[in-house]
């Protein structure tokens, strides 16, 4: 299984890399409660959810300070697409965050914040992914004479 969704060691080793520099505790563009469904053992954990500059962590508790130590980081721009997955759980307020190797399920509180996470989580991806026709145009630019 690919290792996407990095989750935290308890040993408190995670470095400054996995989170790419960015101050999770400060301004973040989204934060709330989600029950997430665990990566290995498929239980439903409440867990506080923060999106920031494409990076969404998840913790135990709604506490987020400049010492939290996120349970797990998902990077956003790796992500092709968010989208409701009512009928894939047959549960009320899911949503699925899925790349080309893995899905991952959420159930937020009401529809009005699946709708709102959606809608935040795929602005996201827009703004952190990088499109194959910029990368094109790039090369098409460096080959001319």
């Amino acid at each position: 299984m690919a290792t996407l969704w990095r989750a935290a060691m308890g040993s408190g080793a995670q470095s400054n890399e996995d989170y790419g520099g960015v101050e999770f505790w400060s301004n973040p563009e989204r934060t709330g409660w989600l029950l997430k469904q665990g990566e290995y053992i498929k239980t439903w954990r409440r867990r506080w959810f923060v999106l920031k500059q494409g990076k969404l962590f998840w913790f135990k508790e709604s506490t987020v300070t400049r010492g939290s130590q996120p349970r797990g980081v998902i990077p956003v721009a790796n992500c092709l697409t968010v989208k409701g997955a009512e009928d894939v759980l047959n549960k009320q307020n899911a949503f699925e965050l899925s790349t080309r190797s893995e899905t991952m399920y959420f159930i937020a509180d009401s529809e009005k914040e699946k709708e709102d996470w959606i809608n935040s989580i795929g602005r996201s991806i827009v703004q952190h992914s990088r499109s194959v026709t910029d990368n094109e145009i790039v090369d098409y630019d460096s080959n001319r004479k």
